[in-house]
């Protein structure tokens, strides 16, 4: 009995006994709310720089896509002999500044179309397209609108000379 009684388990024991109950300190708490204080400080801004890093890689994989469909178009209508060989625009939306407008495809089964498949229209929407004009497009990124325009005379698709502009033609 007196092994039994003897240690930690005599200190429970007696603990109960006085009214007791076994718990966390005060200070432990503290200590453990500090450490994942500390712990969410140094994951969340890396995980935001992993968004916005997606969606650069987004943007120029869709970029590169417009620009293959283009020059794809260009070639398939020299091999035909189908004048014009560059595409007046790029799809057959009218409206501007509108969401849920399918962007670089004809939509009409048309054998013309820049991308297989069209990009969705979403407005004020990180990493999303939107037609502003004839051949004006604007792709949002980190809340900055980069303008695209289609030049139908030489059938290229550009944007200017900014940051983002660079980052997500290069």
């Amino acid at each position: 009995m007196d092994q039994a009684l003897n240690g930690n388990h005599l200190k429970k024991i007696l603990n109960i006994k006085a009214g007791f109950t076994p718990a966390f300190t005060m200070i432990e708490l503290v200590f453990v709310i500090v450490v994942l204080g500390i712990l969410a400080a140094v994951a969340i801004p890396r995980l935001a720089v992993s968004r916005d890093d997606a969606i650069l890689v987004k943007g120029k994989s869709q970029i590169s896509a417009i620009r293959s469909g283009i020059a794809m178009q260009k070639s398939k209508r020299l091999l035909e002999g189908t004048p014009p060989f560059v595409l007046a625009n790029l799809d057959g939306v009218t409206v501007y500044n509108k969401k849920d407008q399918n962007l670089f495809n004809f939509s009409d089964g048309n054998s013309s179309n820049i991308l297989a498949y069209p990009i969705l229209s979403k407005l004020n929407h990180d990493g999303s397209w939107v037609k502003t004009g004839a051949n004006s497009y604007n792709f949002r990124a980190e809340g900055k609108d980069i303008n695209f325009t289609y030049n139908s005379v030489t059938g290229t698709f550009g944007c200017g000379t900014s940051e983002y502009c660079k980052s997500l033609t290069q």
